[in-house]
């Protein structure tokens, strides 16, 4: 079968590997769309960064590069291992894609998105998304139902919007500032209206994707060339400050942004992965005691993910910028992203 290898830095090549089968308690999926996701880009001109290497192979799934990359996938059920219920051949589904091991600290108490070796499909071996087929555990595996295979594509982004919404304890009717209007930022917007943000502003200054913020939920967006950003989120919320705030781009100064424009005793949540060592005043927070979390992926979310979109609170179709086949990804989907990022947000691939 085809799948997309990541050999190294800017090194993706499409080769036949040979097509898994299912053991005991793992389903095989046939791939009908996968996202490419920032973590592939930042891997394709910077890597091996998650990628594990023939020096240091992944602990768990023993894979390091050439690996097969994608982890924003759905598609549909070809085949059943032995054992498992409650799924059949022909069912559309989605995964979360991860490797953990069960038994460390965070495993155990359901946090397994934080495992101490923690892994993901499509960065960590012979699994990923952007192959014609994959194989799982059945515990990974969500029925979308009525759901398209494209909207299934997005459930794993919308996850990560939705679990740092979450993280943040934002009540029905607080206001909210997310800071970058890409993919992330956009899907944590949305996943905040969804939640009953009373406000959400978003911060941005490329022209392009300010005009996607609207639809995706933000009912302010400031251009932090144009305006005082925390000056202007406490005009609009009475003088506070947002009451929880989202960094969303993993750059110096807007993580400062952030934190400025949060209310006192209010919460900044991280969602970015970091390309490199923040640097941060950190009585900027100790002086208004506002709490700064961190986010990473999801833990337990899909469901209600898959939820919120088949009932129509989430629109995920607006989020869908591309569709291409798997022999055009470097050339229409990673250059695509890289060279024209403003104005793209979510390219699908088809295998």
């Amino acid at each position: 079968m085809k799948a997309a290898r990541f050999h190294g830095r800017e090194d993706v090549r499409v080769e036949d590997i040979a097509e898994p089968h299912p053991g005991p308690g793992q389903v095989q999926v046939a791939v009908e769309w996968c996202g490419i996701c920032g973590t592939d880009l930042h891997e394709f001109l910077d890597g091996p960064i998650f990628t594990p290497t023939p020096q240091a192979p992944h602990p768990l799934t023993g894979g390091a590069i050439p690996i097969t990359l994608g982890h924003e996938f759905s598609g549909v059920v070809a085949e059943v291992g032995e054992g498992v219920t409650g799924l059949s051949e022909g069912d559309r589904v989605v995964v979360e894609p991860y490797d953990v091991c069960g038994t460390c600290v965070a495993c155990r108490s359901g946090r397994y998105n934080i495992c101490r070796q923690l892994g993901f499909i499509g960065l960590d071996g012979d699994q990923g998304g952007f192959a014609e087929k994959m194989v799982v555990d059945q515990r990974w595996v969500h029925p979308i139902g009525g759901l398209t295979t494209e909207q299934g594509a997005l459930v794993e982004p919308l996850a990560v919007g939705y679990h740092a919404t979450k993280l943040s304890g934002l009540q029905p009717g607080q206001s909210a500032a997310v800071f970058g209007s890409g993919p992330i930022g956009l899907v944590t917007a949305a996943a905040l209206k969804a939640c009953g943000a009373g406000q959400v502003v978003v911060v941005e200054p490329a022209d392009a994707r300010k005009a996607k913020a609207p639809g995706a939920g933000a009912d302010h967006v400031l251009d932090p060339t144009e305006v005082d950003v925390p000056e202007a989120i406490r005009e609009l919320t009475d003088g506070a400050g947002a009451d929880v705030t989202f960094e969303c781009a993993g750059l110096d100064p807007v993580l400062a942004q952030a934190v400025a424009s949060t209310r006192p005793g209010g919460t900044c949540v991280n969602v970015s992965i970091w390309g490199h060592p923040a640097t941060f005043d950190v009585n900027s927070l100790v002086f208004s005691e506002i709490r700064l979390i961190g986010s990473l992926a999801y833990a337990g979310r899909h469901r209600e993910v898959i939820d919120l979109i088949r009932d129509g609170v989430v629109d995920v179709g607006q989020f869908i910028t591309g569709r291409i086949a798997l022999d055009d990804i470097v050339d229409q989907g990673f250059r695509e992203l890289i060279d024209h990022k403003e104005t793209n947000v979510k390219i699908l691939v088809h295998p």
